[in-house]
């Protein structure tokens, strides 16, 4: 007989059929309760053990953490909360786990440990919910563009270009920096080195798939994206995933439309495909919001945030007009706020976007018609000589979710912003060169994947979002 997995028993009717089932124990009870889990679902199936019917050496090797297979009849169960259960007829150790030195107990562990032993996370209940919610994510976001007629665009890894002009890259090279090559002026010779010039882990893939765009039309990226920031908080990481659709035709607006049906279809998405993983997290948040001090609390529960995006119809209006805002609400007059609002021009912080989503607004948020000088070079120049057609999408309990922008499409235009900011025009001649063959109006936006996993699950480090997470001083795994 083939395996059936824990999910689909658990809704099938119990008649004394027999099945296969295959995982891992989380527990075992009194030398005849198994508790069995394979992944496939958060619930554990329960195997029953008649007396005397498994050998004593056999029961010794059913421990936490140990694979077995078994075969069984399903039947009802007369426990409370469990539909079915396994009475046991046959059982094989696929892999034996020593209870003396096999790191997960029933138990709780800390978040900080399992990040130690990220080897074998994927087995506790958090995380099993954490990367189901993450898989059913990934694949409707593939289903949004894919039913609207995007094309998916494989952008590179190893670029040439810094997308974002920060400059915190991780560099390729196959030198030998030992003794690398040196120039006649005894700098490290480039030309040696595989690709004949520097190379760098990208940061972003928005600049390639914008050649695209400017040919398939609407198009997306959706793949890993590296920063060289020695940034150690909660909210960032050295590798993360990047979710980057560009669009000819479109402008401000049409993005601003764009990017609130995406992110309502993917919460709609995870409450609709995650309802049994959503409501596991959704307690595990409510437990970690009681630990913290009253005015700190979220006022929304985990699924009350995603249905708090889908419900919601999204309040937009333009970075001056939420300046005003913050200038003079209470936090700020009162000197609540951390960073004060006094100067226009200043980039809002988290605080700021959470107050105008959370207190103000009391509904998702999209700011537009940033000031130009702290916004990056391809955006869009408005007429008033001061700002750019950016938007940023702002949420609740995490401020800015998407970042994206009407991109500038003229050629004279984008040419002496590049030069203001003092990019290498050499390095972007091709990106300059699109605007002179059949330029069109284009936007397009950025969500960071593992931004988006923090607000569908509820957990608060972006470390626990990612399978194996890539910070400062850590590339363990």
């Amino acid at each position: 007989m083939k395996r059936t997995k824990i999910k689909e028993l658990l809704t099938v009717e119990p008649k004394g059929q027999s099945v296969v089932v295959k995982g891992w124990v989380r527990t075992f009870r009194n030398n005849q309760f198994i508790s069995l889990n394979d992944g496939s679902t958060i619930q554990n199936l329960q195997a029953v053990v008649a007396l005397n019917s498994v050998d004593e050496g056999t029961l010794k090797r059913i421990t936490t953490g140990a694979c077995l297979f078994v075969t069984g009849e399903l039947v009802p169960s007369p426990a409370k909360g469990q539909p079915v259960e396994l009475r046991v007829q046959a059982l094989e150790i696929l892999g034996d786990s020593d209870p003396e030195k096999y790191p997960l107990q029933p138990k709780k562990h800390s978040l900080e440990f399992l990040r130690e032993i990220a080897h074998l996370r994927a087995r506790t209940n958090t995380f099993g919910a954490v990367m189901r919610v993450r898989h059913a994510m990934a694949f409707a976001v593939h289903k949004f563009f894919n039913d609207r007629g995007f094309y998916y665009i494989h952008t590179p890894i190893i670029t040439g270009s810094d997308a974002e002009g920060a400059g915190a890259m991780f560099r390729v090279t196959t030198l030998d920096m030992n003794k690398p090559p040196r120039d006649e002026h005894g700098h490290i010779d480039v030309k040696e080195d595989f690709f004949g010039r520097e190379t760098n882990l990208t940061v972003s893939g928005q600049l390639e798939v914008e050649t695209y765009a400017l040919a398939l039309s609407e198009t997306y990226t959706f793949g890993p994206t590296f920063r060289a920031e020695n940034s150690n908080t909660t909210r960032h990481l050295a590798e993360f995933w990047m979710i980057e659709p560009e669009m000819a035709f479109y402008d401000i607006h049409d993005n601003m439309e764009l990017a609130e049906a995406f992110l309502k279809y993917l919460c709609q998405y995870a409450l609709d495909h995650c309802a049994e993983d959503l409501e596991f997290l959704d307690k595990r948040a409510k437990e970690e919001e009681q630990s913290k001090p009253q005015d700190q609390r979220s006022e929304l529960g985990l699924i009350d945030r995603l249905k708090f995006v889908v419900e919601n119809e999204f309040q937009k209006l333009s970075y001056t007009e939420a300046f005003d805002i913050l200038r003079n609400s209470n936090p700020n007059k009162k000197k609540k706020f951390q960073y004060l609002i006094e100067n226009w021009g200043v980039d809002l912080q988290s605080e700021h976007e959470r107050y105008l989503v959370e207190k103000h607004f009391k509904k998702p948020v999209i700011l537009y018609n940033y000031p130009a000088a702290i916004k990056a070079f391809y955006m869009r120049q408005n007429e008033d000589g001061k700002t750019v057609a950016a938007m940023d999408v702002l949420f609740p309990g995490i401020g800015e979710i998407i970042g994206g922008s009407q991109r500038e499409e003229r050629y004279d235009n984008l040419l002496k912003r590049v030069q203001e900011m003092g990019l290498p025009e050499k390095e972007l001649w091709w990106y300059l060169e699109l605007r002179k063959f059949g330029s069109a109006p284009h936007s397009g936006f950025g969500l960071g994947f593992e931004r988006l996993i923090l607000f569908v699950t509820g957990m608060t480090n972006i470390r626990d979002v990612i399978p194996f997470p890539r910070f400062p001083g850590n590339a363990e795994f």
